[in-house]
């Protein structure tokens, strides 16, 4: 009796950070606050780049813009408390604010995945359908697909922590982890936990296997419409445009899929790699969108150079 008061009573988690690197905590922490900055920093230029030139006031730049709030959010839901494990040792957290962050990072990680697929339908019209590009991708409808897409992942994962919720025990009060991620919550418990392992495996596969099918979907009819133009050039230019969305989604969902399939069937991947990998998914993402877009769209270059160094624009001109 003594023993199950005490595993109800367990109120806090101990979040180990990466687990076997403890000693190098201070290191680790310094790409971390490295990649958080370069978040902030670069889609705080993205979204006021798009915010001030009436040029960039297109679908594919709000997309963008859309984009670049989520990345910020889920970096901030993230990074300030490993910054606190790795530098300030502060491992505890509420169980709470624990299963509230781990609903924050799950719900910005599906809405991004939605807005990749928003990206793609967008890149879709402006090749295959050039000519309704205005008509169809309209500033309402964009609006709308966004809703859609954060209204979608917060009725996914709304259940996640409602269902850890109702768990009635826990064996232990220690997390292998960084930050509060589902599947390393529930497998503290001490109860029949079927039904969160059932519910998280459904929610990420439907969400991977519907999204990438639309992206992949999306692409095939590019690539279809691209070899049907008789210039190269016009070839190039055409691919060239989905460079940045490429190069974004292979940033986002490499690490997402070693992190999911690791959790169920990477029994021999060292648990530090996990955690270095599961870090890196919510921590490189968004540092690296806005510098992949400043480097691949001309447009967004030239107006971040611009807000930073005005003499050169003027002198440019």
């Amino acid at each position: 009796m003594a023993d199950n008061s005490t595993r109800h009573c367990i109120s806090s988690f101990f979040l180990v950070g990466v687990p076997g690197l403890q000693d190098l905590h201070c290191w680790i922490g310094i790409p971390a606050c490295l990649l958080f900055s370069l978040t902030l920093l670069g889609n705080s230029s993205i979204i006021v780049t798009v915010r001030l030139e009436p040029s960039l006031h297109q679908p594919m730049y709000f997309f963008l813009c859309m984009l670049a709030v989520n990345d910020v959010a889920l970096a901030s839901s993230t990074a300030p408390k490993m910054l606190g494990i790795f530098w300030l040792d502060a491992h505890w957290t509420d169980v709470d604010m624990c299963l509230a962050q781990m609903y924050f990072i799950h719900t910005f990680c599906i809405a991004e995945s939605a807005l990749l697929v928003a990206m793609a339908f967008d890149r879709y019209v402006a090749i295959c359908m050039p000519l309704r590009y205005t008509t169809i991708l309209t500033t309402p409808k964009v609006s709308k697909m966004g809703l859609a897409g954060v209204t979608r992942a917060v009725l996914l994962v709304l259940p996640g922590p409602l269902l850890i919720k109702r768990l009635p025990c826990y064996t232990q009060d220690v997390i292998n982890h960084a930050y509060c991620e589902h599947m390393a919550v529930v497998k503290l418990a001490s109860a029949d936990t079927r039904v969160n392992r059932a519910y998280g495996i459904s929610v990420a596969l439907s969400v991977m296997v519907l999204d990438l099918g639309l992206i992949a979907t999306s692409y095939i009819k590019i690539l279809q419409a691209v070899f049907r133009l008789s210039s190269q050039n016009a070839r190039s230019k055409a691919l060239g445009t989905c460079a940045a969305h490429v190069c974004t989604i292979l940033v986002s969902y490499t690490p997402a899929l070693f992190s999911f399939l690791t959790h169920r069937i990477g029994k021999k991947v060292p648990p530090s790699v996990h955690i270095i990998f599961a870090s890196s998914y919510l921590l490189v993402p968004p540092a690296v969108n806005p510098l992949v877009y400043g480097v691949k769209t001309r447009q967004i270059r030239d107006r971040v150079i611009g807000l930073f160094c005005p003499k050169r624009k003027i002198s440019e001109n």
